[in-house]
């Protein structure tokens, strides 16, 4: 290189282009920016969903004397205890527990698809890449049958007193959820439940997806001719994101 291109470089410096920060490259860096928006838009969920939480009052007495009303603010262990095939059993949140475990488990099944990706090995790209796809295909499932029995609610239903949308007051045995009114407790408890549940349940089908486009590039060797895996480590981001949000979620919504 002649004195006067080593010159023109020195000057263009860190800001002259073409230089990428903490070896990450154009992808990856982008990934990240998106990534860090969204984390701005879920932590304003979750900061919704507190400062709502405590402007209602908690159920003031033992939780096995819990009672649904619209003046106390719901016991989640105490709503979301149903299991599928165990019509009737009290499990509090066991089920939101083995959909947080398969979630967290995709997320190690990713590490490993990335991992090998580094090696460059194809085979376990695609293993890996197929477990963490059935993980969240898994995930979307259990979420769906929540949803079913949050929406259709109890046999017996609760006794409710609510404004109906013609501003009249309603006192009738509800059953299930809307976004109207609910037999669990105060109508927010459901339409909080519906938007954060719902939403992070559409990054986990766009990751799905994502992930079957990998995959099955992976798999005909689009990757291999390229020489390197960089896709899949940027899903991989992007997976581990889904997973670490439903973290909080959990924490936020089932436990506080």
């Amino acid at each position: 290189m002649s004195s006067t291109a080593i010159e023109i470089n020195s000057k263009r410096g860190i800001w002259g282009g073409g230089n990428e920060p903490l070896k990450a490259s154009y992808g990856k860096l982008m990934m990240w920016f998106f990534l860090l928006s969204d984390i701005f838009t879920f932590a304003a969920f979750l900061i919704t969903y507190g400062s709502i939480r405590v402007s209602y009052p908690a159920f003031e007495g033992h939780v096995s004397e819990f009672v649904k009303s619209n003046e106390h603010w719901p016991i989640p262990e105490m709503i979301f205890n149903a299991f599928p095939f165990f019509h009737g059993v009290h499990l509090p949140l066991v089920f939101v527990g083995l959909m947080t475990f398969i979630l967290i488990m995709s997320s190690v099944t990713m590490v490993l698809a990335v991992e090998a990706g580094h090696r460059n090995d194809r085979q376990d790209v695609v293993k890996w890449m197929l477990w963490t796809m059935l993980g969240g295909v898994t995930f979307l499932s259990c979420q769906a049958w929540e949803w079913s029995h949050f929406i259709h609610g109890s046999d017996q239903g609760t006794l409710m007193t609510y404004v109906n949308t013609l501003g009249e007051t309603v006192k009738e045995v509800v059953y299930g959820a809307n976004l109207t009114v609910n037999e669990y407790g105060p109508a927010p408890f459901a339409q909080l439940f519906f938007f954060i549940t719902g939403f992070h349940g559409f990054h986990v089908t766009i990751g799905v997806v994502l992930l079957f486009l990998a995959f099955y590039q992976a798999a005909v060797g689009v990757y291999e001719r390229r020489g390197h895996y960089e896709m899949v480590e940027k899903i991989g981001l992007y997976w581990h994101f889904v997973d670490l949000v439903w973290v909080f979620v959990f924490t936020f919504y089932y436990l506080v």
